[in-house]
């Protein structure tokens, strides 16, 4: 499996490279200076999750990825190589998370999409509580993670040019709570965990969080 994931790699990262010019390197100094933990990446296409796999080789990174998808055999090898984690966006999410502790064990980090779809103009969108209850059930640090740049990529590719794509990372922080928390704390949290998104990214691209940027936090930890 690791020849196969790095020949996978080369390929992978040469196509990439031939589309886009990418600024990685604040997002991979940030990986390497932590052990595994939950990467919050904003969700524009199908770019973020390759590029953020690829760029940071030989470290190990996989995702959270709907299940159907698993259904192209193409897609099918390729997170089978990144050993990616099948989720039922139906709510079923135990089995799934359990995974995400064992490959986290194994050494890999695991990108999540609060927003659950993508938002195609760069604009971030509403989250989802998934990542709060994932990074409460492994205990893990969540690292916020930005890209953007890749909204551009469609007309680019028409206009035979390569798009800049810049990520940006954040602190990294855990959740601070005992016990369960209720809906309502849970989504206070959730905007705490999306505003750190929102801060790193261009003001007119921080969508319903503009304001949250700028709040401090009642639940979050930093490292």
């Amino acid at each position: 499996m690791g020849f196969r994931r790095a020949a996978v790699n080369l390929v992978l990262k040469g196509i990439l490279n031939t589309i886009c010019k990418i600024d990685n390197s604040e997002f991979k100094e940030a990986l390497s200076n932590h052990e595994p933990l939950i990467v919050a990446v904003n969700h524009i296409n199908f770019l973020e999750v390759p590029i953020l796999v690829t760029h940071s080789y030989p470290l190990c990174i996989t995702g959270l990825v709907k299940a159907e998808t698993w259904n192209n055999p193409i897609f099918s090898f390729l997170f089978n190589t990144y050993k990616a984690i099948p989720i039922d966006r139906g709510g079923a999410f135990q089995d799934a998370f359990k995974q995400v502790r064992e490959i986290m064990d194994q050494g890999f980090f695991v990108c999540i999409a609060p927003e659950g779809t993508r938002s195609k103009n760069g604009v971030l969108g509403r989250g989802k509580a998934g990542v709060i209850q994932l990074a409460l059930y492994t205990n893990s640090p969540v690292l916020p993670v930005v890209h953007y740049g890749g909204e551009n990529v469609w007309k680019n590719l028409r206009n035979f040019k390569r798009t800049p794509l810049y990520f940006k990372a954040g602190r990294p922080f855990r959740i601070k709570f005992d016990g369960r928390p209720d809906k309502e704390v849970r989504e206070a949290m959730l905007d705490e965990v999306m505003g750190q998104m929102a801060k790193l990214l261009p003001r007119e691209m921080r969508g319903p969080y503009t304001d949250q940027a700028e709040q401090e936090s009642k639940y979050l930890e930093f490292l």
